[in-house]
């Protein structure tokens, strides 16, 4: 059966899309025009992002594929160098501070080399809770929920959920227990 979706509502829905489809080649160059007026400014033009609460802050440099799929709570904070891979949600709480040169990434791909050589892509949404702490360089990968109240140390590659209050360091990122990795 053939699929009657746009590549864009397919990557929308997580499910594997063509990167290089003109619909989705456009919006990714509407915001590369966006971005660059947005790192030339202050970190205030958010109207391209989905949802940009109160008091919310990206300090530019900033970077992402689409921004759209990008919701922000009130008084986030982004800091220099920013990633946000959003070709599917990714959503980010209230109170939340992340750290410089951060990279949340919902993009993914297949696991099959040919599917791959397809230049076939994927989403799995990200979701940070409120009054989360990523220190500096964190990375965050595809599909990961960050809990309330959690830290992700600096420089850690979260690779699993990461429950509400938990503190995790790493690589992978790890539960830390009285300033231990456990396990």
């Amino acid at each position: 059966m053939i699929s009657r979706r746009s590549e864009k509502q397919k990557m929308l829905s997580g499910d594997l899309y063509v990167a290089s489809d003109p619909e989705l080649q456009r919006d990714m160059a509407q915001c590369a025009e966006w971005l660059a007026r947005y790192n030339r400014h202050d970190g205030t033009l958010h109207e391209r992002l989905g949802q940009v609460g109160t008091n919310a802050t990206i300090r530019a440099p900033f970077y992402c594929d689409y921004g759209y799929n990008i919701f922000l709570g009130d008084n986030v904070f982004l800091n220099f160098g920013c990633i946000v891979l959003d070709v599917v949600q990714v959503r980010i709480g209230d109170g939340t501070q992340v750290g410089p040169g951060v990279q949340i990434l919902a993009a993914d791909h297949p696991r099959d080399p040919a599917l791959r050589r397809e230049m076939l892509e994927s989403g799995r949404p990200v979701t940070v809770g409120r009054h989360v702490w990523i220190g500096g360089g964190a990375i965050i990968l595809p599909g990961i929920t960050v809990g309330d109240h959690a830290i992700i140390g600096a420089g850690s590659v979260v690779t699993h959920d990461v429950a509400a209050g938990e503190t995790v360091a790493g690589n992978p990122a790890r539960p830390l227990h009285a300033g231990m990795p456990r396990g």
